[in-house]
C-alpha cells in the first residue's frame, strides 16, 4: 500500500459528503462529554475521557440513515477490550470507534485492563458475552489466554475481531492492524543501512507481549541476515509510561558506545526521543527510530531527534472492526470481515510536518470534528 492510499484511508472517516452522496452527521461535542460525564468520567482532558476503563461511547443518531441503506433498525452494542485501556496512543483508536458508530446507529464499550493484566482482559471477554454483546473487538497480546472466551464468544452466536494484535491459531474472525513482524523486519533494515556495526538499543515496553514482540522478532532477524557486525541488545523498558524515559537514558549511559537506540511502541519512542534531545545524542552521531505519533514524538522527530517514526493507523483500528462487526451482523454472516493491514508508513523530520501543524482526531490530537483540507 503507498502512502497516498493510506493517507486517503485515513481521511476517509473525515464528516465530508461521501463518494455514495450522503453528508456524514456532525458530532455534538458538548452532548458527548455530558454523556461521558453521567459515567463519572472526569471531564479533565479528552485522553482521560476517551481513555476510561469501562466508559461507553453512545451513536448520536444516525440509525435512520444506516437503516435506509442496510434495512436494520437495532441499535447494535459492541465491546472493545483493551490491554491498556488508558495510553494515549489508543485515543484516536476510541474516536475511530465513536465515529463509525455515529455514522451506523450503534454504540460500544472500551474496557479491558489499564496495565495488560490478561485476566482482567479475559473478565472483560467474558462480561461482555454474559452481558450480551452483538460483536467483540479484542487486542489479542497473549497467544494462548484468549482461546477458550474466544471460542465461547464464537459459539454463543458473538462475532469476534482482533485489533492491533493478533495471535496464531486464535479463533477470532478477522485481524485488523499492521502486521507487526514485517513492520519490525524492515525497521531491522533501516537499522542495518544506519549503524553497519556495533552496539544497537531495542527498547519494547512489554517483552512478552503479542503486539509487540513480533516487532523485536522481526527486527532482530532482519539485523542477523544482513551478516553485519551489530550487535543488538532487547532492553525492556515497563508498561509505564513514566519509567520508559529512565530506563532508555540508564541503558545508554550503561553503553555509551553504542550506534543506535529504537524503540517498538509507542511509549519507548517517544520517551527514547526525549532522552536523544536531553543528551545531544543525534549530533553525536547515534542512530534512533520507532513507532507511532504522539504529539511529542512528532516534535522531536521533526527537530531531528530521532531518524524515523512508523505509522500503524490507529484510527482505523477503531473504526473498522465497528464497519466489519457491524457488516457481518446486517448481512446475517454473509460479507463484513475481512483481515486488514493497517500500514507500515515511515515517516521522517520532512513528511511528518502535515501531523505536526494538523490537529485532527484521527491522530488524537484534537476531538473536533472537520474535514481536511
Amino acid at each position: 500500500m503507498s502512502d497516498s492510499d493510506q493517507v486517503e484511508m485515513a481521511t476517509e472517516g473525515s464528516p465530508d459528503t461521501t463518494r455514495a452522496g450522503f453528508a456524514w452527521p456532525e458530532i455534538d461535542r458538548r452532548s458527548f462529554l455530558r454523556r461521558t460525564a453521567l459515567t463519572g468520567v472526569a471531564a479533565g482532558s479528552v485522553s482521560t475521557i476517551l481513555a476510561a476503563c469501562g466508559s461507553s461511547a453512545s451513536s448520536g443518531g444516525g440509525s435512520g440513515g444506516a437503516a435506509s441503506v442496510f434495512g436494520s433498525k437495532k441499535s447494535y452494542k459492541f465491546v472493545f477490550v483493551n490491554h491498556v485501556t488508558t495510553n494515549p496512543f489508543f485515543t484516536p483508536t476510541q474516536y475511530g470507534a465513536a465515529d463509525a458508530c455515529k455514522l451506523l446507529g450503534c454504540s460500544y464499550q472500551w474496557t479491558g485492563s489499564e496495565s495488560s493484566n490478561v485476566s482482567q482482559m479475559v473478565n472483560a471477554i467474558n462480561s461482555a458475552v454474559t452481558g450480551g454483546a452483538d460483536g467483540i473487538a479484542v487486542a489479542l497480546i497473549d497467544l494462548h489466554a484468549f482461546n477458550a472466551p474466544i471460542e465461547a464468544a464464537i459459539k454463543a452466536g458473538i462475532p469476534v475481531v482482533a485489533y492491533n494484535a493478533d495471535a496464531l491459531g486464535n479463533a477470532r474472525l478477522a485481524y485488523i492492524g499492521q502486521d507487526l513482524f514485517k513492520a519490525g523486519e524492515e525497521m531491522g533494515k533501516r537499522i542495518v543501512a544506519a549503524v553497519g556495526s556495533g552496539d544497537v538499543g531495542l527498547f519494547i515496553a512489554t517483552p512478552g507481549s503479542a503486539n509487540l514482540q513480533p516487532r523485536i522478532e522481526g527486527a532482530e532477524k532482519a539485523i542477523k541476515a544482513s551478516g553485519k557486525p551489530i550487535t543488538a541488545h532487547a532492553v525492556a523498558t515497563g508498561a509505564a509510561v513514566t519509567a520508559e524515559q529512565s530506563a532508555i537514558e540508564a541503558w545508554y549511559l550503561g553503553h555509551k558506545s553504542a550506534k543506535g537506540m529504537y524503540a517498538v511502541d509507542g511509549g519507548s519512542t517517544e520517551s527514547l526521543a526525549k532522552v536523544m534531545q536531553k543528551l545531544g545524542l543525534a549530533a553525536k552521531g547515534v542512530k534512533a527510530g520507532g513507532f507511532d505519533l504522539t504529539e511529542q514524538t512528532q516534535k522531536l522527530l521533526q527537530e531531528g531527534n530521532i531518524e524515523f517514526t512508523i505509522d500503524q493507523q490507529p484510527y482505523l483500528q477503531g473504526f473498522l472492526p465497528i464497519m466489519q462487526l457491524y457488516m457481518y451482523k446486517v448481512s446475517g454472516t454473509l460479507t463484513g470481515l475481512a483481515e486488514t493491514d493497517t500500514g507500515l508508513k515511515f515517516l521522517d523530520k520532512t513528511t511528518v510536518a502535515p501531523y505536526v501543524k494538523t490537529k485532527s482526531r484521527y491522530e488524537g490530537t484534537s476531538s473536533a470534528v472537520a474535514a481536511i483540507a
